[in-house]
């Protein structure tokens, strides 16, 4: 066979193969319909809950109670440590203390205050008669019907009436000064006392929600202060799938929308989720992807809610999630 023969051949059954392929793209639309893409994504994650690391606040002493081991579930409210307390009580006890002998010197002032009024009313009656009797010898002085010498006594009394009634409107002003201060060290002594109660409350750790304590940090005797950790608590009863949705994917995705989560610790076993949050800011795949395509891929990270009522998905445990892609725009 010649070379131009052979040229001539393989185009025949170029030819050929391409009518084939354009009667069979055909058949093949009328028999399965339009090809479509993927209807659903599974993406993968570790789970998360809520964790808090427990630790005494405001308060340094030796723990003396600590009931709970690692993996113990406990309710909201539950007492998990005590430290030694007797130094915030004996203190709370002198706050009392306290409190009482301001209460008394409130007391105090106010019979002084009513005393010194008392004395004022009395001291208006005496000016009132000074003051006559000066007024009547000042009038007779005048025919010798009483001499200079008691004429300058009635007004050296009036005087003195007079001096004696200002000094105790003084002295009830004071009064009402001293009622001021002792109430206000009545409210010092309140405020401190409130304020050794919750500092007293602080000797007690409690779970501030119910939880699985994860870790235990902490022994008995054990110097315990602020910042030092006694507790890690897991709320297992609120877990979630962090994972990222492709760019591509972001429009067929929904909040609300259930997801089929599976774990390969209890293969065969679908736990149920809800979309629960769409990030509104994009992000590069995580830098665990090692090829430069996907690196570059731009994502949205998503929250995926799942339902775990016997605490059987545990932080950081790898899982799967199957979300239905939405038809785009619905």
């Amino acid at each position: 066979m010649t070379p131009r023969s052979r040229v001539g051949l393989a185009a025949l059954i170029i030819l050929v193969g391409a009518s084939g392929l354009l009667f069979l793209a055909p058949v093949r639309q009328f028999l399965f319909g339009p090809p479509t893409g993927p209807q659903q994504i599974v993406v993968s994650g570790n789970i998360e809950a809520h964790q808090s690391v427990l630790s005494f606040t405001q308060v340094q002493a030796p723990i003396v109670y600590l009931p709970f081991d690692e993996g113990k579930y406990v309710q909201a409210d539950t007492v998990l440590a005590r430290v030694d307390d007797r130094f915030y009580r004996r203190q709370l006890e002198i706050d009392r203390a306290n409190l009482a002998v301001a209460s008394k010197q409130v007391a105090v002032d106010t019979s002084n205050l009513a005393a010194a009024q008392n004395t004022v009313v009395s001291d208006r009656f005496d000016l009132a008669e000074k003051k006559r009797d000066f007024a009547r010898d000042k009038a007779q002085i005048k025919s010798g019907a009483v001499s200079r010498q008691a004429y300058d006594l009635a007004f050296t009394a009036a005087a003195q009436a007079s001096a004696a009634l200002a000094r105790d409107q003084a002295l009830v002003r004071v009064a009402r000064d001293n009622i001021s201060l002792a109430r206000a060290n009545l409210a010092a002594a309140e405020a401190k006392m409130k304020l050794d109660e919750v500092t007293l409350s602080y000797t007690t750790l409690r779970a501030p929600f119910s939880g699985v304590l994860a870790i235990r940090e902490a022994e008995l005797g054990e110097l315990a202060g602020p910042g030092v950790a006694i507790f890690t608590l897991d709320d297992l009863d609120h877990v979630w799938l962090r994972a990222y949705v492709n760019e591509t994917n972001l429009g067929q995705v929904r909040l609300g929308e259930p997801v089929a989560v599976t774990t390969d610790t209890y293969p065969g076993k679908i736990y149920h989720g809800r979309i629960g949050f769409i990030s509104s800011q994009a992000e590069f795949t995580p830098k665990t992807v090692q090829t430069h395509a996907e690196r570059v891929t731009l994502v949205y990270r998503i929250r995926i809610d799942i339902d775990n009522p016997t605490h059987e998905l545990l932080p950081g445990m790898p899982a799967d999630a199957t979300i239905a892609l939405l038809p785009p725009g619905k």
